[in-house]
């Protein structure tokens, strides 16, 4: 099928041209041939000039009506996705092809809710990163790993790429390459320093990678090396203990990264400062966290302006 065939090439250019990650063009890949299998059931014969806005319609109702393998249907934010997608393969058949079809910019978004964010408060982070049991190696791994993401706000998916000799514990900083190839530099706090090198001197191993398993087979492909920890490892460890100290709210790796970027605006940093420090590519991205500073100015404001007012009466 020519539209197939398209979103293929479409998938090469975002791995070639744009240097997308695996995992965004495998999600890319999922929602485009989605909508090519429905195009295939409902009208065969289509090609790009043929797509109309009638036919999005369509596609949309179909998505709002689909379940899942679980017999749930699609959240809001997922069918937003498709769209979203289907956007960016319209715009480049036009941009990049000079194929005839409908305009990207005339498909509207969903309007989804406002996003909110999850964070720790302060005593709760101190409860989560003190869970751990640091007479075993298994914790003090796991208590490096707390203190490295609220330390440093790394995506998990940054922390599990990490090797040994990427940390410089003595500068306490490691550059790190995150979504979308944007370099950028991480800062480690004299705590998580601490406890990193106390981590790396329990280990009596010479594999490179940072954070390892301590059970199971060896990774052959990787000549013998220890298998690292995966995303959803990471996950785990962090639910493992969010559990333990019963926590009112589903902490997850992110839920520390988002904790981290609040702690800083509360403390007084400037929203670019965060912005760089997160690895943002956009602004408006970190303005997400800008109802924390709110907070706290309504905050401020029912302190001392309640207490001006009631002296001003007196």
């Amino acid at each position: 099928m020519e539209l197939k065939r398209l979103i293929d090439e479409f998938l090469e250019y975002l791995e070639v041209g744009k240097d997308y990650s695996p995992l965004t063009i495998r999600s890319y890949r999922h929602y485009l041939y989605r909508f090519s299998d429905w195009i295939s059931e409902t009208a065969p014969e289509t090609e790009p000039k043929d797509i109309k806005l009638e036919m999005v319609r369509q596609y949309r109702l179909y998505l709002a009506r689909l379940k899942d393998r679980h017999g749930q249907f699609l959240k809001r934010v997922t069918q937003s996705y498709h769209i979203i997608t289907l956007r960016a393969f319209l715009r480049y058949l036009s941009a990049q092809r000079d194929i005839a079809t409908l305009s990207s910019d005339k498909i509207e978004l969903p309007k989804g809710k406002t996003r909110s964010v999850k964070f720790l408060d302060a005593e709760q982070v101190e409860r989560l990163l003190n869970s751990p049991d640091v007479s075993d190696e298994i914790g003090l791994r796991d208590k490096a790993i707390l203190e490295l993401l609220f330390s440093t706000g790394l995506r998990v998916s940054e922390l599990v790429g990490l090797n040994r000799d990427q940390i410089n514990i003595s500068r306490q900083e490691f550059g790190i390459v995150g979504k979308g190839n944007k370099p950028r530099v991480a800062y480690i706090s004299n705590t998580a320093a601490g406890w990193l090198e106390q981590y790396l001197k329990s280990r009596d191993d010479s594999f490179r990678s940072l954070f390892i398993r301590y059970s199971g087979a060896l990774d052959k492909s990787q000549g013998g090396e220890r298998m690292r920890l995966t995303v959803r490892s990471i996950q785990r460890i962090v639910d493992k203990y969010a559990r333990r100290i019963l926590l009112p709210i589903k902490a997850t790796p992110h839920t520390l990264r988002h904790s981290f970027a609040t702690d800083l605006l509360i403390a007084g940093a400037d929203i670019r400062s965060v912005q760089e420090m997160l690895g943002h590519e956009s602004i408006s991205t970190t303005q997400i966290y800008t109802h924390v500073t709110n907070s706290q100015l309504k905050h401020a404001h029912q302190k001392y302006h309640h207490k001006s007012s009631t002296n001003q009466n007196e």
